[in-house]
């Protein structure tokens, strides 16, 4: 409130914003964490440094938390557990002392081997403050002369956005979105996130298949950390970039759409289940037609369309010739090809099994168009 704004300010802090977070995106998460890429010497040493400057603590601190938060995702042993709620999962973790006891255990010896992390984790406080508040606003006092702008805004104000930028990943990514991966744990997607994240916001997919180099897998998605790994890739500093088969990841939508569905399917009512229906014989048959049961045979099933009768789209005076009936071919076809709707009402009509070994000779399947009574004026041609 007290800085002037500056637009040449304002152009630095977003682009440092850009090159700190990258440094944590691309660098402390998917280069180190996951292991999804390669990356040469020039580029290792650019992410390192960034990574310092976003000020999250050393790149050995952050990648072990986070990597004992894949391996115990949603648990006690979860650094930022999303079941101990959105604040907890955003910052509260880092604001209250953890148990030692409880801390999920993960490996980092291959992160210990590099000389390079091993300095960085050295000599980190002194990296963090000097490129992470000092950097920033020479640049903009040296260059420009805002050297108020360049300390709150490039500096401090960018710092907030980034903290608060990742912790997105650990909370908005675990509580809003959609699951189309998996969902028995709690990561999301969400285009919403991936904006505030730098593309990591895709997370549901992020967790099934974490060694992948991309958050996003459609060309469309937002996923700039993405884009900055593809491109060093041809500038010949990224290689080996990780990516799980097509097949792998169709496999695990596939699963997720016919869970859905599943639950989806439990919710509908889909008449008496055949094994439970009883067997019906011919005289029981007779003796609910004379009690004034409006019964239909059709593919081997008594349906009761007493309740129905009135309602037939057709008019009830259609049923009639078919009233204790083998109806099939006219249902199929002979009279009207029956909509899916339809068949899925008849189900829910089905009173029982026809008994095939009983006597039915002279209950057969009448020709189509009986239901229509002889006239002069009809000239309805009669079905082949």
């Amino acid at each position: 409130m007290t800085a002037p704004y500056i637009g040449k300010t304002i152009a630095w802090a977003v682009i440092y914003y850009f090159m700190t977070g990258l440094g944590i995106t691309a660098g402390y998460h998917r280069l180190w964490s996951h292991k999804a890429f390669k990356a040469k010497l020039p580029l290792r040493v650019f992410l390192l440094m960034m990574g310092a400057r976003a000020v999250q603590g050393s790149l050995r601190w952050w990648a072990r938390d986070h990597r004992a938060h894949h391996r115990y995702t949603d648990t006690d042993k979860d650094p930022y557990d999303a079941n101990r709620g959105f604040l907890y999962s955003h910052m509260g973790w880092m604001m209250v002392k953890q148990d030692p006891a409880k801390i999920g255990r993960a490996s980092i010896e291959d992160l210990n081997a590099d000389e390079w992390i091993r300095w960085q984790h050295k000599y980190y406080v002194y990296l963090a403050v000097f490129w992470g508040v000092v950097f920033p606003t020479l640049v903009a006092g040296l260059l420009w002369g805002d050297w108020k702008g360049g300390y709150f805004f490039a500096g401090v104000l960018r710092l907030v956005w980034v903290h608060h930028s990742t912790f997105m990943v650990n909370s908005l990514a675990h509580f809003w979105g959609l699951a189309p991966f998996a969902d028995e744990h709690t990561p999301r997607d969400s285009f919403l996130t991936a904006l505030v994240t730098l593309g990591e916001g895709y997370h549901n997919f992020h967790h099934e298949f974490p060694h992948d180099y991309r958050n996003a897998i459609k060309f469309y998605q937002y996923d700039p950390t993405k884009w900055f790994i593809t491109v060093c890739y041809y500038l010949g500093q990224a290689y080996d970039l990780k990516m799980f088969s097509e097949n792998v990841i169709l496999k695990g939508q596939v699963q997720m759409r016919q869970k859905i569905l599943d639950r989806t399917k439990e919710k509908v009512h889909w008449g008496i289940p055949k094994t439970e229906l009883p067997i019906v014989r011919r005289a029981i048959f007779d003796q609910l037609q004379k009690e004034g049961h409006k019964l239909i045979m059709i593919d081997g099933f008594v349906h009761d369309v007493s309740d129905f009768y009135h309602e037939h789209p057709g008019g009830f005076k259609i049923l009639n010739p078919y009233l204790g009936k083998d109806a099939t071919n006219a249902f199929k076809g002979g009279v009207y090809y029956h909509s899916n709707a339809a068949r899925n009402l008849l189900d829910s009509l089905r009173v029982g099994i026809v008994d095939q070994t009983d006597n039915w000779t002279d209950v057969g399947q009448i020709e189509p168009y009986e239901e229509f009574p002889p006239s002069s004026q009809s000239t309805r041609p009669k079905a082949e």
